[in-house]
């Protein structure tokens, strides 16, 4: 998309996203992030709790964009959100719900990328001692992958208390005990630092979600060519291979423009046509 070849993006991040989101949107755009100096992300909420988040991922991805907007002067804005939890479909299996918003603001577009990351390290366990999460702390990575450390039931007056950052085993095992002492069941809770710069898993899918939106800027509408042309929804329905009934699987795509009302509909793109029976709420109830 030449029309922002060699333009500047403000990138709204604290947390060294734009070593994953740099190079797909100069690859492919030509586009050069530009980060604003001095603004607090964490304003709009924290992966540590101490600053909840109000509304949900996307309407916080939308105020960081337009923050960055707003402190750089540039009409590109870019920015990020993530939030953890059961996936949505396997809820024994934690997941990640990452969305990334690009916004133009001099031809009026918003365009959106999202992405559920089943790779993730998203965890958290409770102890009174290192001894206890022998094998956990493998698990979830540390020290390569950040941990924050806090007491289970907070004592009067250590609600607030809490560490990340620790670079090492030793200085976690301190941090462990100080929170213990302070948890009225001496125990700690521990988990998963969940900030980018803290987390290479997460910074992995964040650079696969760049990549995503800079290939949808990138394509042009068939109907009036602006940028951001891509995948609205799935379409479900894929019929029964054995008695032809729609299955919940998916059978189209829908194709949008986030500029002009033109839609398109397109076969999956793995070219099944027929369902499993298995899937089938007729052959399979």
């Amino acid at each position: 998309m030449e029309c922002y070849l060699g333009s500047k993006v403000a990138l709204a991040t604290m947390h060294g996203k734009e070593r994953a989101i740099a190079r797909p949107f100069r690859s492919l755009l030509g586009l050069e992030l530009e980060l604003p100096r001095g603004l607090d992300t964490d304003q709009l909420g924290s992966f540590d709790g101490l600053v909840p988040r109000a509304g949900g991922a996307e309407q916080a991805c939308l105020r960081k964009a337009r923050l960055g907007i707003e402190n750089l002067g540039l009409p590109l804005g870019l920015a990020s959100e993530g939030s953890f939890g059961p996936h949505p479909e396997m809820p024994f299996l934690a997941a990640g719900l990452e969305v990334m918003v690009f916004l133009d603001q001099e031809r009026g577009l918003e365009i959106w990328e999202r992405l559920i990351a089943r790779r993730t390290n998203f965890n958290h366990r409770c102890a009174a001692e290192p001894a206890e999460l022998e094998g956990w702390l493998t698990q979830v990575g540390f020290p390569t992958h950040g941990l924050i450390v806090r007491p289970e039931h907070p004592c009067n007056g250590a609600e607030t208390l809490l560490f990340k950052d620790l670079p090492d085993h030793p200085q976690l095992a301190g941090a462990i005990d100080a929170a213990a002492t302070a948890s009225s069941n001496g125990r700690a809770l521990l988990e998963t630092d969940m900030r980018a710069h803290r987390n290479p898993t997460r910074m992995a899918c964040l650079r696969t979600l760049a990549t995503r939106l800079a290939k949808r800027i990138s394509t042009a509408c068939p109907a009036c060519a602006a940028p951001g042309w891509g995948r609205l929804e799935v379409v479900p329905g894929l019929p029964c291979s054995c008695c032809g009934m729609p299955t919940p699987l998916t059978h189209r795509e829908r194709f949008g423009c986030v500029s002009c009302s033109h839609t398109e509909e397109h076969p999956r793109p793995d070219g099944l046509a027929e369902a499993d029976p298995q899937h089938c709420p007729l052959c399979n109830p």
